[in-house]
């Protein structure tokens, strides 16, 4: 089933009313929602009122809960701390995983990420034998960094339209676009991830100390492109904006309903997540030593 995104962005208060969330505005207007349908909650406006009752009842339901700064970009992200029955013996997996399959595992993830990079840019017109060739040759561990070769060319040729872009948090837009969708994907990955047992944190190539989603930023690399495809079409109706209206912000809150194929299958991308966390929890296991991950169509 496909989980629904909320976003608030006026003063509300939130509450649990006949098992449902009951949505209370400013005026006095009134919704309801079923919580088991919600995979993804968006606080924007510093005068929201929530109670412990609607937390409680979106993590117990596996819903990503995200807060957003002064600025109204995503800040926080909340998960439920157990999701999975079988949690205690998928830890113990995972913490037990070698060295050598972890670096199998990014091999595979950093050439998936190649491949639907290159995919986009040939969408788009763009030249991608270069990148075609350093996704066949990533080696073990991606030793020889074609991540960041590939992500140079990338990003020169994707945005050369805009004047002075590179690649970084703080620069010029799209960059605002780009992190706010990326912040959305951040979300639906980790969720999946905790449903599926796994510790977030403890990554198969991240592994800053201050970072508390290491997992969900390697699992989230293959999906990255598809945040870059949106952007692009959003620049090309749009044009840059250092501000990201509410009409742009409701494009990328449909990033986890967008199309994806994985597996020879069409699936959105929140379920491809979740085909992919259920392939990392078998390769852990020992069962499998095989990455799921969506592909991008490519034109050429």
């Amino acid at each position: 089933m496909v989980k629904r995104t909320l976003l608030f962005t006026s003063p509300v208060y939130l509450k649990i009313k006949r098992k449902q969330l009951l949505i209370e505005y400013a005026g006095g207007k009134k919704k309801y929602a079923d919580v088991v349908d919600l995979g993804l909650v968006v606080l924007e406006h510093p005068q929201i009122t929530i109670t412990h009752g609607v937390l409680n009842a979106l993590l117990e339901n596996n819903c990503a809960l995200v807060t957003c700064n002064y600025k109204h970009m995503p800040a926080g992200l909340m998960l439920p701390l157990a999701a999975n029955t079988l949690q205690s013996e998928r830890y113990q997996n995972q913490i037990n995983a070698t060295v050598p399959l972890k670096k199998q595992l990014w091999q595979q993830t950093v050439q998936a990420k190649i491949r639907n990079q290159a995919s986009v840019l040939a969408l788009y017109g763009f030249t991608i034998d270069n990148m075609l060739a350093w996704a066949k040759s990533v080696r073990s561990g991606d030793s020889e960094n074609r991540e960041a070769t590939a992500a140079v060319y990338y990003w020169s040729e994707l945005f050369k339209a805009v004047d002075n872009f590179t690649r970084e948090r703080e620069g010029v837009s799209p960059n605002n676009f780009l992190n706010y969708g990326y912040a959305i994907l951040r979300a639906v990955v980790a969720r999946a991830l905790v449903g599926a047992g796994l510790i977030v944190t403890l990554g198969i190539h991240h592994h800053n100390r201050y970072n508390a989603y290491c997992l969900a930023d390697d699992i989230m690399e293959p999906y990255r492109p598809y945040v870059d495809m949106l952007v692009y079409e959003i620049l090309e109706e749009y044009g840059e904006n250092e501000d990201i209206p509410m009409d742009i912000k409701a494009k990328l809150l449909k990033i986890p309903v967008l199309d994806t194929i994985i597996r020879e299958r069409r699936r959105p991308l929140m379920n491809a997540v979740e085909e992919t966390t259920a392939s990392l929890v078998q390769c852990f296991a020992g069962e499998t030593r095989k990455l799921s991950y969506p592909e991008i169509p490519c034109s050429v």
